[in-house]
């Protein structure tokens, strides 16, 4: 039998990582907040995290454009972070929000319209 893909091994590797990083951040209580404004997407982090101390990235993807799609690192201030309008276009994002503090990796996913 044929395996579906190739790097089948190396994908579900990734995928326990990510169930992982839910899981930490559910048992962290969660915290992160993410918000639709007019001026873009707020992201705000857990008030407990330093934000000097947080790592990762924000990656959009829109699900009718593949081209649409970006990611962005992590910038926190006054533990929020901005994706500005100029960054959107109206209509559905899927939003992933990976990051580490203090060693221990956090996942957060959701769907929005913007």
């Amino acid at each position: 039998h044929d395996l579906v893909t190739e790097d089948y091994y190396q994908k579900e590797l990734k995928y326990q990582e990510d169930l992982d990083a839910a899981n930490n951040l559910e048992e962290a209580g969660g915290g992160i907040r993410v918000t639709v404004l007019t001026e873009g997407i707020n992201i705000r982090f857990p008030e407990y995290m330093d934000p000097e101390k947080i790592e990762g990235t924000v990656s959009l993807y829109r699900p009718s454009n593949k081209q649409l799609d970006f990611e962005t690192p992590i910038q926190v201030s006054n533990q929020q972070m901005l994706i500005p309008k100029s960054r959107l276009l109206d209509g559905r994002w899927d939003i992933r929000v990976y990051w580490t503090y203090e060693g221990t990796p956090y996942l957060y996913r959701s769907r929005m319209t913007y």
